[in-house]
């Protein structure tokens, strides 16, 4: 088995080495200085830190000629600490939900024109659904996205439709519109052949989507009346416990 070094771009990991440079005690070093902390030539050091700067992760003061971290790698930082805030307080509540429903319950995200699934407790049942953490999916093509764009503007819905060209957009209006009014989308097919998926939505203390909880079962498994009497009340009333976390109130 080879070693991960083996696999590492050293472009990639100098390009790292700076960042954490600039990030330590909040120094704004200049080119010099920092050639010399990782053993850089003036030259790599200058092109690795002017790609670094057309991607906003790091700004040059041109009067100092000093560096420091840009807007981006700020940016970059919160959105990965409020996934790992969202998971913690997502995770117990997705653990309670797939021990009593025994399916496999996800996190899902709004990412861009997509959703991604961010994280999963499974089940113990032998037939499962396909593991899709990290996995992406265009927004209308499942209920998770269309239980995120529910709640949308009819002005945001407009043009993200216009811009996508999506196919009998009233029809699709009608159907977020019942989902709005539920508060669970369910589809069948939607993230593959034989594959049911039940999602409600995520609220934070602003009333703003933060994402959905998800589960995934074999449609076999889901037939009408275990799903209005069983599964559609206990996933509603865990996406109403993780939005209560968040600091949500219907009032």
């Amino acid at each position: 088995m080879r070693d991960k070094g083996q696999y590492s771009v050293q472009a990639v990991v100098k390009a790292i080495d700076l960042l954490e440079a600039l990030a330590q005690d909040g120094a704004s070093p200049t080119i010099q200085v920092l050639s010399e902390k990782l053993g850089l030539s003036s030259n790599k050091a200058f092109r690795l830190l002017a790609t670094l700067e057309d991607k906003g992760l790091v700004e040059k003061n041109a009067l100092t000629g000093t560096y420091s971290l840009g807007l981006q790698a700020f940016e970059m930082a919160q959105h990965i600490l409020k996934s790992d805030n969202l998971i913690r307080l997502a995770h117990p509540i997705m653990e309670e939900l797939a021990r009593k429903l025994d399916e496999a319950v996800y996190l899902t995200v709004a990412s861009n024109d997509e959703v991604l699934f961010l994280d999963m407790v499974d089940s113990f049942q032998k037939v499962k659904a396909v593991d899709l953490v990290g996995k992406r999916f265009p927004f209308f093509t499942n209920a998770a996205g269309k239980v995120i764009k529910s709640v949308s503007s009819i002005d945001l819905f407009s043009r993200f439709t216009k811009k996508r060209g999506i196919p009998n957009p009233k029809e699709l209006e009608m159907e977020l519109d019942e989902i709005r009014k539920r508060g669970v989308a369910v589809d069948f097919n939607g993230l593959g052949d034989g594959i049911c998926a039940v999602a409600v939505v995520i609220r934070d203390y602003a009333g703003k989507v933060v994402g959905a909880l998800t589960l995934l079962a074999p449609s076999f498994r889901m037939l009408h009346e275990r799903l209005e009497q069983v599964v559609i009340p206990c996933m509603l009333e865990g996406g109403e416990q993780l939005s209560m976390k968040f600091g949500y109130s219907r009032a």
